[in-house]
C-alpha cells in the first residue's frame, strides 16, 4: 500500500503539524506534499521526511503571505500536485490540501481540522463585524467565491476524519459528505513531559498571541491579581499590544525548547486556557504535566477534560463559563482552593497518546483499502465476465 501525506503548509509549530507528525510515524514511508515548508518555523522531525513543495515555496515566506495569496495563488499550487500512483492520500487540511489531483483509483480520506473559516464562517473574524459597508461586502463577496471552489474540492474526499463532536458537526453542515465523519481525537505528545515533586507559584498561557485566543482576557484578569504571577509562552501579531497591556507580574516568553517548555508545565500552579478551540492540544500537555486546566468550558475541552463537580481527585480541570474578567478570576481562585491529583490528571491524558491516534488512524485506513481493493476486483471481475460472454454469443 503506497500513501501520500498532503498538508496545507509547513511553516509553523500547531496542533494540525503534530497530526501530520503522527500520520508519518504510522506510515513511516509516505512522501508528504505541501504549499510551502520552512524547517526553521516548524517541527524538526519534518526534516527526516521525504517533503514535496509546490512553486509557492518561493511565495509563501510566512503565514501573512500565505493568507494574502491564497486565492487564486495557493489553490492553483496545491492542484499542480498530481498524485499518480498512491493507494492512499491522506489529507490533513483546513484549507487547500484536498485541492491536489489524486488517481481515481486511490482511496481519499481528509482530516479535517475545521472547514475553511473564510469560506464558511465569514463572520468569525472580527475585520467583518467591525468594518464599514464596503469592507464587509467585499470579504463577503471573497467568502462565497472560496467557499464554491472549495466545495467542488471537497466533493474528491472519499471520507472524512476530524478531531472533536464539534467539527463532525461542522464538516457534516458545510460538506455533507456522502460519508459518516469520523472522530480520531489527535494525540498530544505525552512523553515530552513529566510530573515535578515541586510546584511553583505561577499561572501559564501557552498560546499563538492572536485575537481569537483571548490572552488578552487573561493579562486584563492577572492586571487585577498583582500578587500572583503569570507566564506566557507564545509569539503572534498582539505580541506588542498585550506587553503594553500587561503588568509587572506578567512574564512573556517566546518560543521554547521541549525540555524548557516540558518544565514550565511542569511546575506551574495551572494551565490557563480562555479560548475557545475546536480541540485543543495544550490542555493535553498540561495534563500529561499532572497539572490541572483552568479553561473556557466550551469545544474541545469537554471532550478532553475532566471538569471539576465535586471531587477534586478525580478531575483535570475547572471551567469558566463567560470570556469575562471576572468570571475568569472566579475559576482561578476555586481552582487554587482544591487538592487535584497530577497522576489521576497524567493518567487521563494517556487515553491521548500518539500510539492510541495511530493505532485507530491505521485500523481506519487499512479497512478502507481493504474495501476499496475488494470492490475493485469484483468489478474487475463482473468486466471479465460479460466480456467474455460477447465473446461467447
Amino acid at each position: 500500500m503506497k500513501v501520500a501525506i498532503v498538508h496545507d503548509e509547513l511553516v509553523r509549530r500547531g496542533g494540525a503539524e503534530q497530526v501530520v507528525l503522527d500520520m508519518h510515524k504510522a506510515y513511516p514511508e509516505a512522501d508528504i506534499f505541501t504549499l510551502c515548508y520552512n524547517k526553521d518555523k516548524t517541527y524538526e522531525e519534518f526534516k527526516n521526511a521525504r517533503v514535496f513543495t509546490s512553486w509557492f515555496q518561493y511565495l509563501g515566506k510566512s503565514e501573512r503571505l500565505i493568507k494574502m495569496l491564497y486565492f487564486p495563488f495557493a489553490i492553483l499550487a496545491m492542484r499542480m500536485f498530481n498524485l499518480k500512483g498512491y493507494d492512499v492520500v491522506l489529507i490533513s487540511t483546513t484549507h487547500c490540501g484536498k485541492f491536489v489531483r489524486t488517481d481515481k483509483n486511490a482511496s481519499v480520506i481528509t482530516y479535517c481540522h475545521t472547514p475553511f473559516r473564510l469560506a464558511w464562517r465569514p463572520f468569525s473574524y472580527s475585520i467583518v463585524n467591525s468594518s464599514n459597508f464596503i469592507i464587509r461586502n467585499i470579504f463577503l463577496f471573497a467568502s462565497r467565491v472560496l467557499r464554491k471552489f472549495d466545495s467542488m474540492a471537497a466533493k474528491c474526499t472519499d471520507f472524512y476524519l476530524t478531531n472533536s463532536k464539534e467539527v463532525k458537526a461542522r464538516i457534516e453542515d458545510s460538506y455533507n459528505p456522502d460519508q459518516p465523519v469520523k472522530i480520531i481525537n489527535p494525540a498530544a505528545k505525552l512523553d515530552n513531559f513529566y510530573i515535578s515533586d515541586e510546584v511553583k507559584d505561577y499561572h501559564l498561557v501557552v498560546s499563538r498571541l492572536e485575537d481569537y485566543k483571548m490572552v488578552d482576557l487573561v493579562v486584563k484578569s492577572f492586571n487585577e491579581m498583582p500578587d500572583k504571577k503569570l507566564i506566557i509562552v507564545g509569539t503572534g501579531s498582539k505580541e506588542a499590544e498585550l506587553k503594553e497591556l500587561a503588568g509587572d507580574n506578567i512574564t512573556f516568553l517566546k518560543a521554547q525548547s521541549a525540555a524548557q517548555l516540558a518544565d514550565l508545565y511542569a511546575n506551574c500552579k495551572a494551565l490557563v486556557f480562555p479560548q475557545h478551540e475546536d480541540y485543543g492540544i495544550t490542555p493535553l500537555e498540561a495534563a500529561a504535566s499532572g497539572r490541572p486546566v483552568i479553561a473556557f468550558g466550551v469545544g474541545g475541552v469537554k471532550e478532553t477534560m475532566v471538569p471539576y463537580t465535586n471531587d477534586s481527585t478525580k478531575c483535570t480541570s475547572v471551567f469558566f463559563e463567560e470570556q469575562t474578567v471576572e468570571s475568569l478570576i472566579a475559576a482561578i481562585h476555586k481552582a487554587e482552593q482544591l487538592e487535584f491529583n497530577p497522576k489521576f490528571i497524567r493518567n487521563h491524558a494517556n487515553l491521548f497518546s500518539a500510539p492510541n491516534f495511530i493505532a485507530k488512524l491505521s485500523a481506519f485506513v487499512s479497512k478502507i483499502y481493504i474495501l476499496k481493493t475488494e470492490k475493485q476486483f469484483y468489478m474487475s471481475l463482473t468486466e471479465k465476465i460479460m466480456y467474455a460472454r460477447k465473446e461467447v454469443a
